[in-house]
């Protein structure tokens, strides 16, 4: 695991408990929620994939519209948060970066604020294994942080213990990266914030 990636793991298990207390309201993502929900609906499948789970929220939430979930992280403490959370789903640790799934085993693939920390030479290559586990058609939902380049967390909620890094995207990067990788790109806006990014799109 490369220095990056490393530092922003080691941060999510040293502050699982406080992030998973500041950031347990959801009704932040409830609109991205929505339009993943109806936009998998409308397809005749039920097995989803949430990378990057984090203590499981959505996990969670896929579980109780009937839907087949497999949640994945690197964060051992986020995976013991997911088992609480949404009983329901398998969990695996893995690198959302080489999938250990086979291609087509998904219908839709969510990725809230995961694929940004994923530094920006593996991008296109990531975007790639998620096209490869998507069944035709199947669903794809990303939002990551609005910008340019690379930076350090600003927050400061944990002091000197956040290490986490985020690769930025403008709307033209994150469309040309996604099409390349084999999507059709249904919709890409701004979050309520103006501060991120959400698309949704189907694999070709």
């Amino acid at each position: 695991m490369d220095e990056s990636v490393a530092s922003t793991v080691a941060t999510y298990e040293r502050v699982a408990p406080e992030y998973r207390e500041r950031h347990a309201d959801r009704s932040v993502i409830a609109d991205a929620i929505e339009l993943f929900l109806e936009a998998i609906g409308g397809i005749d499948g039920d097995r989803v994939l949430d990378v990057g789970c984090g203590p499981g929220w959505e996990s969670a939430t896929f579980r109780e519209h009937g839907f087949d979930v497999s949640a994945i992280d690197l964060s051992r403490p986020f995976l013991d948060a997911t088992r609480e959370i949404a009983p329901g789903a398998s969990r695996a640790r893995m690198d959302m970066r080489t999938l250990g799934f086979a291609a087509n085993a998904f219908d839709g693939l969510w990725s809230c604020a995961s694929f940004l920390h994923v530094p920006r030479a593996d991008a296109n290559g990531t975007l790639r294994e998620f096209r490869r586990v998507l069944r035709p058609d199947g669903v794809f939902f990303c939002a990551v942080a609005r910008g340019e380049g690379v930076r350090a967390s600003e927050s400061e909620a944990y002091g000197e213990r956040d290490e986490r890094r985020f690769t930025l995207y403008t709307p033209d990067g994150l469309r040309e990266r996604a099409v390349d990788a084999g999507f059709v790109v249904e919709e890409l806006h701004e979050g309520s914030d103006r501060e991120w990014l959400h698309l949704l799109a189907r694999a070709e």
